[in-house]
């Protein structure tokens, strides 16, 4: 059954649409979280949904589909739909009254504008973000890189090796696929988010008193030496200063 919660019921109130009878007049713009799933529903007007954290699975009149940070879906009022979602998934919902051009199901490239560093950093009014998804482009259906699950898996074995080819399989995709696809989800490739995850575990790891060595091999580090270089490259800290702020 459904979990579902709304963060901000109307995070744009400027542009809370005026109601007649329930139908809405007026484009507005709410953060919501989803979490579990939903079974299939329908509005009398229309949805425009994507992930500012997360993914959330979607049926949509039967057929499979997604959004997640990089892909947008956009629902037609009538159109039947559900959804199974990770928990905390976080989505931006545009609810705005039928009209032109809005009448079929479309997957669109979410805009970098409309991504959350971005949206957070600059507001935008509801009808401003309309603009921007009615002009980007559409992307046909297409398998997707499940960043949670990746990160999960990668995590439970962080000391393996795990060169891109090895992630682009896990997610069932070609390296090139691969590649282009995950830094247009997550901003940046797939070996620098990697670095990112050995060294969070290694700071935290250090911070609890563990010894370097071995916080090096359980990170992917063969020696303590290159984990102390990359913490002082990346990181700009010292093992040793992590270690003694533990005591």
């Amino acid at each position: 059954m459904a979990d579902h919660s709304t963060v901000s019921a109307l995070v744009d109130s400027s542009a809370a649409p005026s109601q007649d009878g329930g139908r809405l007049d007026a484009p507005a713009w709410s953060v919501r979280r989803y979490s579990g799933e939903h079974q299939s529903h329908a509005h009398d007007h229309v949805q425009i949904l994507y992930a500012l954290e997360g993914r959330m699975e979607l049926e949509l009149n039967g057929h499979a589909g997604y959004v997640d940070a990089a892909s947008g879906m956009l629902i037609p009022a009538g159109a039947s739909h559900g959804y199974l979602a990770q928990a905390h998934t976080q989505v931006q919902v545009i609810d705005l009254p039928a009209g032109p051009g809005l009448d079929r199901i479309r997957r669109f490239a979410v805009p970098a504008r409309l991504r959350a560093p971005a949206l957070a950093r600059h507001p935008l009014s509801a009808a401003a973000q309309l603009a921007l998804v009615l002009d980007a482009p559409s992307l046909l259906h297409r398998r997707t890189v499940d960043l949670a699950w990746l990160t999960q898996q990668v995590q439970a074995a962080l000391h393996a090796h795990w060169p891109t080819a090895r992630l682009a399989a896990l997610c069932h995709l070609s390296v090139p696929q691969f590649h282009s696809r995950f830094v247009e989800l997550v901003g940046q490739p797939p070996q620098s988010w990697l670095r990112g995850l050995r060294l969070d575990a290694a700071e935290a790891q250090l911070a609890r008193g563990q010894p370097l060595e071995t916080t090096a091999l359980r990170c992917g580090y063969r020696t303590a030496s290159a984990l102390a270089y990359a913490l002082r490259r990346e990181r700009q800290v010292s093992a040793r200063s992590l270690r003694a702020a533990q005591r």
